[in-house]
């Protein structure tokens, strides 16, 4: 029997809204974002939701180093990495100076939090 059910993965963020934002239109995802604004989160019909919760005082991971450890990342699919690196840059991504393979390629979203764009 377990013990919990439905786990989502949730973010932090110097901006909620920003960072929902981006993932939402990365992903083609709805966003939601509560009143105050310092909760956000995207939504899709097959999967569970990804949320984003500001903080004070956030300090970003720095990737590869561990000044600041990543903690965790997303990898999200695509058919040509060209063409996501290309949509992705432009919605605020930033490239990461070290790209340790071939079939994928590392970022930075607008918070600083590393994730990868995985060929398919």
């Amino acid at each position: 029997m377990a013990i919990a059910k439905q786990p989502v993965v949730v973010l932090d963020a110097p901006d909620a809204r920003e960072l929902a934002e981006f993932y939402g239109q990365l992903l083609d995802w709805q966003v939601r974002v509560d009143d105050d604004g310092t909760w956000a989160e995207i939504t899709s019909d097959s999967w569970p939701p990804i949320c984003f919760q500001q903080v004070e005082d956030y300090h970003a991971p720095s990737w590869p180093g561990q000044a600041h450890p990543q903690q965790m990342h997303l990898d999200v699919i695509v058919d040509d990495l060209d063409v996501a690196e290309a949509a992705v840059v432009e919605l605020g991504a930033g490239k990461a100076a070290e790209q340790p393979g071939e079939t994928f390629r590392v970022f930075l979203d607008p918070a600083g939090h590393p994730f990868c764009l995985v060929l398919n």
